[in-house]
């Protein structure tokens, strides 16, 4: 009888045994897959028009630079993300994003509602004036409608400013331009009377020797329907985890004063806005 019971509680202790074993092998396993999951790290496309200084430019060395470049980079590094730069002409931006070839747009894309229709944004990351730039010679005294009556103005298509001018100077005529450079050069050649763009990016304009033509007249008057409440990141729909993801990360940029940081580096004001 004693020995029966021995062998009995061998056995039940070498199945105890393989029992433990089989728990460990298993919880080793899911710890591996676990830390396998936690290694892939998210890898992103980022677009930029590159040719919108300050916020994006093409350096001599053919690396691009600017204010939303240096936001891109905190953003992916606040994100844990390795990110890649692909420059991408403007008017393409949004098919490039909808076909997969980019994954998100830092480049200076304002959040509107038509927009909105076809592209998700995160929350903004800078709210931009726009405003009238003018030769120093001109006849031009104001933003306003009748102010700009019979003047040709000058607008970079598929913006913002051109849809704004279309709409509020209907009483002149408006020319697109596939980039600003272009619509200021004309400016400058004198095939138009006036250019429509970003206040920021006019200013630094008119300090190279190229802007010295010309002045700037003015803010215009703000249009949320038309010109939204700021600049977003733009994503793809049905990434809804990766805006949430860029909201988180906007706020801690924010936060951590990196943002400041590189806002210091470009503007002697808060570029954010209100």
């Amino acid at each position: 009888m004693n020995k029966i019971t021995g062998a009995n509680r061998r056995f039940s202790k070498a199945l105890r045994g393989l029992a433990t074993a089989g728990v460990v092998t298993i919880t080793a396993v899911a710890a591996l897959t676990a830390s396998a999951h936690a290694q892939e790290q998210l890898t992103l496309k980022v677009g930029s028009e590159g040719a919108y200084p300050p916020y994006n430019f093409v350096k001599a060395d053919g690396t691009v630079a600017g204010f939303e470049i240096d936001i891109a980079n905190a953003l992916c590094e606040e994100l844990k993300a390795k990110c890649q730069i692909i420059v991408q002409d403007w008017d393409g931006m949004i098919p490039a994003l909808q076909s997969g070839k980019l994954d998100v747009v830092i480049s200076s894309m304002s959040i509107t509602p038509a927009r909105k229709e076809q592209v998700d944004f995160s929350n903004k990351y800078y709210n931009p004036a726009a405003a009238i730039a003018v030769p120093k010679d001109s006849d031009i005294k104001g933003t306003a409608k009748e102010d700009l009556a019979g003047k040709t103005v000058g607008v970079q298509s598929s913006t913002v400013h051109a849809v704004f001018s279309e709409q509020t100077y209907s009483d002149s005529t408006i020319n697109n331009y596939g980039s600003s450079d272009e619509a200021r050069m004309d400016m400058v050649a004198g095939r138009v009377d006036a250019v429509n763009d970003n206040i920021v990016s006019l200013i630094d304009w008119l300090k190279t020797p190229e802007g010295a033509c010309c002045k700037l007249v003015g803010p215009v008057k703000a249009n949320l329907e038309i010109h939204g409440p700021g600049v977003g990141v733009a994503i793809k729909k049905g990434r809804e985890e990766l805006v949430e993801k860029f909201d988180t990360a906007i706020l801690a940029i924010r936060d951590n004063g990196k943002y400041k940081e590189i806002n210091d580096k470009y503007f002697d004001f808060d570029i954010y806005g209100e």
